[in-house]
């Protein structure tokens, strides 16, 4: 028989075959309300999952397609709890940069920045929450209020002087 009359899959992916989400290879540090975010991340996908039991025949293939990435992301969610190390950020020392910090810093320009360092999955740039992991966040690790450290960035090294600290 010729290959032009042997069904071909339809373009959807068996679901069998989705690849794991990537884990990081460093600990997973976590602020207490960085677990709470990936909790309420896993009980969001497990609803998402109930949600889908009820589709119809004719939306199955999808749903199954579907349900397939709920699933790979609720293993991902369930490792990254299960291998959290929550850090209360009243048991860092409070004269240093540390995990869970708030920084207020000033670099070479004159500009001010609030930062707070905070664990990979918890880590949003935009609103000034940065990794642990992060360039950043390694340079200022251990500084203290008056320390200048250097800020090796892709655009090019910058210095940023740490005014303030805070944790809570």
């Amino acid at each position: 028989m010729s290959r032009a009359f042997v069904r071909e899959g339809d373009g959807e992916s068996d679901p069998g075959e989705l690849p794991e989400l990537p884990i990081s290879e460093h600990p997973n540090y976590v602020t207490p309300r960085g677990m709470m975010l990936l909790r309420s991340r896993l009980n969001d996908a497990i609803k998402r999952v109930q949600a889908l039991d009820g589709a119809v025949a004719e939306e199955a293939v999808g749903a199954r397609l579907e349900r397939a990435h709920i699933q790979r992301e609720m293993r991902w969610l369930q490792a990254r709890i299960l291998g959290a190390i929550t850090i209360a950020p009243e048991r860092q020392p409070s004269d240093r940069v540390a995990f869970g910090a708030r920084v207020e810093v000033v670099d070479d320009a004159g500009h001010e920045h609030r930062y707070r360092i905070v664990g990979e999955d918890e880590a949003d740039p935009e609103h000034g929450l940065i990794s642990w992991v992060s360039p950043l966040a390694r340079a200022l690790h251990g500084a203290r209020v008056g320390d200048s450290v250097v800020w090796k960035r892709p655009a090019g090294d910058t210095n940023v002087e740490v005014l303030a600290i805070e944790y809570g």
